[in-house]
């Protein structure tokens, strides 16, 4: 069959002319975009040659920056090799490689992976396994999955039903089961009469409340992200939160997962962010974004063997996608994982983590829009506000965050925002580049953020909001 040229003329899709068609789609208008024409570290180039740094490594995505030549070649040799055997026919070595990879660096109690294409993927498999687990317990009535609000793990709708996002759930919820949800431990805003240990505190009782109200026989799981992503820009808990947490599942029998989907793979300064606080293990975890770098779909439920073993002797674990396991991937993730260890990736994170929050706390007392700086290790955040002293923040009208993203790509950067539940919990900028960064490299993007919030701090005096 021949395959025509694609037509990527002068004709609209309603045949006007002067407007080009496209024939794909994407989320947002992006008439305006240049198209990517290459890569390398922590850089891209557009088609007209102009670089960028990619701040954010896309959504958190790209730890290993671009062009990364173990990667590419392991991709290559694996294409070579075979692209794909579906798993319930045949192993392969990436796979076996890069599950005994991931699960190492994890640590104990996490010692078998599932792989999936992608973070949302991989938190719905989360949630089947543990009830799959009380089933194969004789515990049928566990089916809540406890949420926070606000969070985010993803856009399936089983993966958003136990987000806490208040637009998602107007736009999606007739769609799906949402489950319950409790207050995150937010730690800039809290209500009047807290402060972040004691909201953290009362964030942890609200589960035990919730708990006992929807009855403990009927709570499978609580999933939280130990250091926050999309919903809550680089949120970080006070360590004793983890600690009652750990405890009030433990109580009543109630899994706990960590999604990790943005905070692993080395980002916040150790493998799992869990890590962080290892008196506190959660039963299950899940990766995406860098265990993959950008170079292949990638996520993995980790998983401990005695759960895994529970459910196998049930009869197996029923769930399963067409790709999951693919020995492409898992050869792509098997060299991202070689590539972390191998450049010390994760104690980079860590020492470049500590520079850019010296950066961004210096930027924090300079700007006049900037109210908070949060994170761990390359995953931080600038809390953008219209006023320090209320903490309010811009009209939806003005678009701030959005229009600071506008100018930081101007100024050679490419960064990552959100307005969390349509402002009700403030808007941020995200700084997360590659883990590859160095210190030079850090001060240009300390750089680039001063001149851009210097730039939209000017319009707003020309418009006299400043």
């Amino acid at each position: 069959m021949m395959i025509p040229d694609a037509d990527i003329g002068e004709t609209s899709m309603n045949g006007e002319q002067g407007k080009a068609f496209r024939h794909f789609f994407v989320p947002r208008d992006s008439s305006t975009l240049s198209s990517v024409a290459g890569g390398e570290g922590i850089y891209l180039w557009d088609d007209s040659g102009r670089r960028y740094i990619d701040v954010t490594s896309g959504p958190v995505v790209c730890n290993l920056g671009h062009g990364n030549a173990h990667v590419i070649e392991a991709m290559a040799a694996q294409a070579k090799a075979a692209t794909f055997a579906w798993p319930l026919t045949f192993e392969s070595e990436a796979n076996r490689a890069l599950a005994a990879a991931v699960s190492k660096a994890a640590g104990p109690g996490l010692e078998r992976a599932f792989f999936v294409s992608g973070g949302s993927e991989a938190t719905e498999t989360a949630i089947k396994f543990a009830r799959q687990v009380a089933v194969a317990r004789g515990e049928e009535l566990r089916a809540k999955t406890i949420g926070r609000h606000p969070s985010y793990h993803g856009g399936t709708l089983g993966a958003l039903a136990v987000s806490g996002d208040t637009a998602m759930d107007r736009l999606f919820g007739p769609l799906a089961r949402l489950m319950p949800k409790v207050p995150a431990p937010l730690s800039y805003r809290c209500p009047e009469g807290f402060d972040p240990e004691s909201y953290a505190d009362f964030a942890a009782d609200a589960l035990e409340k919730e708990i006992l109200r929807q009855g403990p026989e009927t709570v499978l799981a609580f999933i939280l992200e130990p250091v926050g992503g999309l919903a809550t820009g680089a949120l970080v808990a006070p360590p004793a939160y983890f600690t009652k947490v750990r405890q009030i599942c433990d109580r009543y029998g109630v899994l706990l997962i960590y999604d990790e989907v943005m905070s692993g793979a080395g980002r916040t300064g150790a493998f799992l962010a869990a890590h962080h606080w290892p008196d506190v293990r959660p039963d299950l975890a899940i990766l995406a974004k860098g265990i993959g770098a950008g170079y292949t779909p990638l996520g993995v439920l980790l998983a401990p063997e005695v759960l895994v073993e529970d459910v196998v002797a049930a009869g197996g674990f029923q769930h399963g996608h067409t790709y999951n396991a693919n020995p492409l991937t898992c050869a792509v993730g098997l060299a991202v994982m070689q590539e972390i260890e191998a450049r010390g990736l994760v104690a980079n994170a860590e020492g470049m983590g500590l520079l850019l929050q010296a950066e961004l706390q210096d930027i924090m007392a300079e700007s006049p829009i900037v109210g908070d700086h949060r994170g761990k290790g390359l995953l931080q955040a600038l809390e953008i506000v219209a006023d320090k002293d209320s903490k309010a923040i811009f009209p939806a009208a003005r678009n701030a965050v959005a229009r600071l993203c506008a100018i930081a790509r101007e100024e050679g950067l490419l960064i990552y925002s959100r307005r969390t539940n349509e402002g009700q919990f403030g808007e941020w900028l995200m700084v997360a580049p590659p883990l590859i960064v160095t210190a030079e490299e850090i001060k240009l993007i300390a750089q680039g953020l001063r001149r851009s919030l210097d730039r939209y701090c000017e319009e707003l005096r020309k418009d006299g909001v400043l």
